[in-house]
């Protein structure tokens, strides 16, 4: 006997332990760790820093990634100093690699909370959604692959929230470290190649310029990439009213 859709069952407390977690260390790291994951912080020991990665460079690379994973995870200040300090304890390319691996990593850690706390709840709701919450969710299952590249090339997305929105929507979490990884390269290269001048900057007493991402010769090309991450959702627009 069919009685029609199902309720979705209420989630144990347990499930939402890791997003509290998140939240709270978040809190605690604006509260305590800002001062020390700071850029006043790297130009004070850049010496230190560079003299223990020209004796220990496994070692540092290690060290790195694994603050820089926790940064990102817990959503914590300093992801940008983070980036700029890859740049410039190992060059644009090595340290692009470093950063961009790291915050995939420590987005998938922040995706799999929230999926496993609210995520799956919600899904299910809008899956079994009617009328317009319906056609968002079928919309954001067509054009996922848009959807996540989009979220990730625009600067103005924090990236925090660019991790929860795939979590709530039920993205496979394969194609959410797909689009994680090739998303961030085009900004991560960007921030780390100001990190890797940083010698110069510190010499001349002066700050990084953070507001690099939104020049133009930077801006146009991400949006041009975003502008390419929507050509398969215009296409199946213009073929759906042509009934092709």
């Amino acid at each position: 006997m069919t009685t029609g859709p199902q309720k979705p069952s209420r989630r144990h407390p347990a499930h939402y332990v890791p997003m509290i977690l998140i939240a709270v260390v978040a809190v605690l790291g604006v509260v305590f760790l800002r001062d020390y994951l700071s850029f006043e912080a790297l130009r004070e020991n850049r010496q230190e820093l560079l003299a223990f990665r020209d004796q220990n460079y496994l070692v540092s690379v290690l060290v790195f990634m694994a603050a820089y994973i926790v940064i990102v995870a817990f959503s914590l200040p300093g992801s940008a100093v983070s980036t700029l300090t890859g740049g410039f304890l190992f060059g644009t390319f090595p340290g692009a690699l470093f950063n961009v691996t790291a915050a995939t990593i420590g987005a998938v850690a922040i995706f799999l909370a929230a999926r496993w706390g609210m995520g799956a709840r919600l899904a299910d709701r809008m899956e079994e959604g009617t009328g317009t919450i319906k056609r968002i969710k079928d919309g954001i299952d067509e054009n996922q692959w848009s959807m996540l590249f989009i979220i990730r090339l625009v600067p103005a997305v924090p990236f925090f929230v660019a991790n929860l929105i795939p979590a709530m929507v039920g993205v496979p979490l394969s194609r959410f470290v797909v689009s994680t990884f090739f998303g961030i390269i085009p900004a991560g290269v960007v921030f780390t190649s100001v990190g890797a001048g940083l010698g110069e900057v510190f010499e001349r007493g002066e700050s990084p310029d953070l507001g690099i991402i939104f020049e133009p010769a930077i801006l146009l090309p991400l949006l041009g990439l975003c502008a390419l991450a929507l050509l398969p959702v215009m296409i199946k627009a213009l073929r759906g009213r042509k009934g092709i």
